[in-house]
């Protein structure tokens, strides 16, 4: 397949859908990549299931489902969050720039790369629909770990929540808290895979690979620069707890099972 016929009108209708609605990024800077990043997703679900209604699967139908659960539940979470956290507030104050003293065309520029990045996060499930590719065992795997993703990701924000009202100082490491240091981001990582294997088996051509391929190992650095970002964090807030230290020695920062317990000293990891 050539670029045309892979980028076509659909694919460039579901970016301009991520551009409208990451465009809320341009009142609060962090909100491309949180708010507007929720919400996107969950738009371009439910323009997929209006878009290929025609040509739905079960398949297809709960991918284009669970994407919609997904960005609505993440975006939901973030705005409760946002409007009622005063510390989280004051924590992205210092930890993400507010875009005050950035020049106006890189804002744009930034703006069209989450919405790009974004439209490419999906286009394994966009790619089975364009192709007229029926459901297969594999699409059904690919949804499951999607939702074992989301309930991963759900579970570890509820347990963090709840530790943080009992205790505020102190970090979590209860729960899903004891098998990774980072299980939200390590839900958002499976979530992706799921998407990524869900689609795997009707992708053709170069073109449909890059774009599935980069979305896929983008959202994977970011989750990576997250937790660096977060490790930074506690490493100042409880550097000096000898509980902290004992935790962070034993526990993996975000892949159970593999003894990769930190990633601090990775400078080209952005999260």
């Amino acid at each position: 397949m050539t670029f045309t016929e892979v980028f076509t009108w659909s694919f460039v209708i579901l970016l301009i859908a991520a551009l409208v609605i990451s465009a809320i990024g341009f009142y609060k800077f962090v909100y491309f990549i949180s708010l507007g990043y929720g919400f996107s997703i969950a738009g371009i679900g439910v323009i997929m299931l209006i878009m290929f209604r025609q040509g739905l699967s079960l398949g297809t139908i709960l991918a284009c489902a669970v994407l919609v659960v997904y960005g609505l539940r993440l975006g939901g979470y973030l705005l409760i969050r946002e409007i009622k956290s005063a510390s989280y507030r004051n924590t992205m104050k210092t930890e993400i720039k507010d875009g005050s003293s950035m020049k106006f065309i890189l804002k744009v520029l930034i703006w069209v790369s989450c919405a790009l990045l974004y439209v490419c996060q999906v286009s394994p499930v966009f790619f089975r629909l364009q192709n007229g590719s029926k459901s297969d065992v594999v699409c059904y795997i690919g949804v499951a770990i999607m939702f074992c993703g989301i309930l991963l990701e759900s579970s570890a924000d509820l347990q963090k929540s709840a530790a943080k009202k009992k205790n505020p100082r102190r970090f979590c490491d209860k729960g899903l808290f004891r098998m990774v240091r980072c299980p939200n981001y390590l839900g958002e990582v499976l979530f992706w895979t799921g998407v990524l294997v869900s689609g795997c088996t009707s992708l053709t051509g170069v073109w449909q690979w890059v774009a599935a391929i980069l979305g896929y190992v983008c959202i994977v650095y970011i989750m990576f620069g997250g937790a660096r970002r977060l490790e930074l964090r506690q490493n100042r807030n409880y550097g000096n707890d000898p509980q902290y230290q004992a935790y962070v020695k034993k526990t993996p920062i975000l892949l159970p099972l593999i003894p990769l317990y930190s990633v601090a000293d990775v400078k080209w990891l952005l999260g």
